[in-house]
């Protein structure tokens, strides 16, 4: 609106310095009022609500007046596609800062039979932070993207492979989905490691053995539809799995205690969102295995 503006007010001025008049440029522009008008005018027609009337033998006139259809026919189109991009581009989710790696008996959910307790899981954290916004169907996929060494002639290769996560009963699944997603809700997205994890980084990530690789990866993908809008939303995360300290923490994320009494918002635990449950005799993070 400011360029329309300013482009309005440039026209203005050529089209009364153009104007046929006896009148000098100067007296022209003393006439606050019309020259306020004729730029109002040509504003309108910047928009495409309105269109200027040159002078019949005015060249000048008529270039200005063809410059402001021109404009008032792009605009519309050109701040529909703004509006459209800004749409498309809802990002509502929040993740949590890092992940973190804790072992299996630390999850939201009672350990399968057969499952180690002592083999570490990945969780990675989000919430819709949208209050005006409600989304639904949202689904969860993990895939690992990792370098090697081709073993045809030695030129470096990037795989990729779809990882398992679990699902709200422990169950290894290829996806996790959520019917719906409360606002500010935090989920969680479990991947399990399926070896125990002592320190970072991760030298195995189910049964792929990550020693030999190269600008290993971790890609936590969303996916979800949104009411009303009926639009699709998508989002993804991606986890380094050579620079721990940014991506990665040894420890049980510290969980938010939901309380259906009160807003989201003041539920006991935002504080420390991004923090990780501590041991209380000294004050250090819980270890992650035992």
């Amino acid at each position: 609106m400011a360029g329309l503006s300013g482009l309005a007010a440039a026209i203005a001025v050529l089209w009364t310095l153009s104007e046929t008049s006896s009148l000098s440029a100067r007296d022209r522009f003393r006439d606050g009022e019309k020259l306020l008008n004729l730029a109002l005018e040509a504003l309108r027609a910047c928009v495409g609500t309105d269109n200027l009337s040159p002078d019949d033998d005015s060249l000048a006139q008529s270039l200005l007046a063809t410059l402001a259809s021109v404009t008032g026919a792009l605009a519309p189109a050109v701040l529909l596609g703004i509006v459209l991009i800004k749409l498309f581009a809802l990002r509502p989710f929040v993740w949590r800062r890092r992940a973190s790696v804790s072992p299996a008996s630390t999850g939201d959910f009672p350990l399968p039979e057969g499952a180690r307790g002592d083999h570490a899981v990945i969780a990675v954290r989000f919430y819709n932070h949208f209050d005006n916004l409600s989304v639904v169907d949202l689904r969860a996929r993990v895939h690992l993207r990792y370098l090697e060494t081709s073993p045809y002639d030695g030129s470096r290769v990037i795989y990729k492979k779809w990882l398992e996560v679990l699902d709200e009963k422990g169950q290894r699944a290829e996806e996790r989905s959520w019917l719906a997603v409360e606002r500010g809700a935090p989920f969680t997205v479990w991947i399990p490691v399926d070896a125990p994890v002592g320190e970072l980084p991760l030298r195995s990530l189910q049964g792929k053995d990550l020693t030999a690789s190269e600008d290993a990866k971790l890609m936590v993908r969303l996916t979800a539809r949104t009411v009303g809008l009926g639009s699709e939303v998508a989002d993804e995360r991606w986890f380094d799995l050579d620079v721990v300290e940014d991506h990665f923490e040894l420890g049980r994320f510290v969980p938010l205690k939901a309380d259906p009494e009160r807003d989201v918002w003041r539920w006991d635990g935002w504080e420390q969102f991004d923090g990780l449950v501590v041991d209380d005799a000294d004050g250090t993070p819980a270890p992650p295995a035992t």
